[in-house]
């Protein structure tokens, strides 16, 4: 496993230097939800599958950016699922994005996620890793070197809010608790990539995250392989929550197809408990 985060640390500086030097442009291929590819979302793709190609434990790739699997070693032990560059539509406006990594022993099932890690390229680049084994834990590259900065934990109640979506989709009742949240004093933080504002919740000890289904997109717009998945297994291994809209665990999703997607609300217990209250999901 050592390896596997090695090498994610060895991909973030690519990615970092990738973001800082190559064309910010669109390229002329779409991903397989059939959204245009900017060159920087290929490029960090590359990255990360030459970065695994050569690494033995790492059985297959899944990426936001392919359709299907990718296999690498019949007699590998992972597959990594990963969004390369989250947020890349924000890089030409100069606000932060980053990298996300589902690590999978098995079948891939929430229940098989074994490690998770992302980085966020920023002023500066940090990288978070957890295991179902301990805190999440908090780097911070200087130089070539990423250095320990400590075991990251969310309070029990927060003060950020960051509602995802766009509103005029959104349920009554889901508008009413955001509102709720922002009479009681939340502040809205909310910059449009999944990657810096859930670690903004994390660092600054509490808050939600909130993708529900809406109107348009039901069943949500953030795929549970490589994105709502490892973030759910950070959340709880700093001591809160991640849900889906019924009120489960989005560690017992279990996709169907590797782009699947969930409504998903990432928080401290406070913000969670009251989303279900205001869901009507019962204890």
């Amino acid at each position: 496993m050592q390896t596997v985060f090695n090498t994610i640390k060895s991909i973030a500086l690519k990615i970092d230097h990738a973001i800082k030097t190559e064309d910010l442009g669109y390229s002329d291929s779409a991903n397989s939800s059939g959204e245009e590819q900017l060159k920087l979302d290929v490029k960090s793709d590359y990255i990360i599958e030459q970065a695994f190609k050569d690494i033995s434990i790492v059985k297959a790739l899944v990426s936001e950016e392919k359709e299907g699997v990718l296999l690498l070693h019949e007699k590998g032990k992972y597959t990594i699922c990963y969004d390369p560059l989250d947020g890349s539509s924000l890089v030409d406006v100069n606000l932060s994005v980053g990298s996300i990594f589902g690590i999978y022993e098995g079948e891939l099932t929430g229940e098989n996620l074994v490690a998770s890690a992302y980085v966020v390229y920023g002023p500066r680049i940090e990288l978070m890793i957890t295991t179902r084994h301990g805190k999440p834990l908090h780097y911070r590259a200087q130089g070539e070197e990423f250095n320990l900065i400590g075991e990251v934990s969310l309070q029990g109640k927060g003060k950020l809010n960051a509602p995802g979506g766009t509103q005029q989709n959104w349920c009554d009742y889901h508008k009413t608790f955001i509102d709720d949240l922002f009479a009681q004093g939340y502040r809205l933080r909310y910059s449009g990539g999944m990657v810096p504002d859930l670690h903004q919740i994390l660092l600054k000890g509490g808050g939600l995250f909130s993708y529900p289904g809406t109107f348009d997109k039901p069943e949500g717009k953030l795929r549970q392989l490589f994105e709502v998945m490892p973030f759910a297994l950070m959340y709880e291994q700093a001591g809160g929550q991640a849900i889906t809209n019924k009120g489960s665990r989005l560690l017992e999703l279990t996709p169907k197809h590797p782009h699947d997607t969930s409504p998903c609300f990432f928080g401290s217990n406070f913000e969670i408990e009251a989303l279900k209250i205001a869901y009507g999901i019962k204890a």
